[in-house]
């Protein structure tokens, strides 16, 4: 059950980090968010999910 969750939250991830490149956002933003969702998987998904560039 852990590696399906794991593969899951990868992809999620990956989906949330290319969005975030393909937003208008500044480049500052960009590299802040890509680290927010890198360092902190379920935060930074959240928080950029509900308050991330759109």
């Amino acid at each position: 059950m852990g590696t399906i969750l794991g593969i899951l939250h990868f992809i999620v991830a990956a989906w949330a980090i290319y969005s975030i490149y393909k937003s208008s956002a500044g480049t500052g933003s960009k590299i802040i968010w890509s680290l927010a969702v890198f360092f902190f998987p379920v935060v930074g998904l959240i928080a950029w999910f509900f308050v991330g560039p759109k």
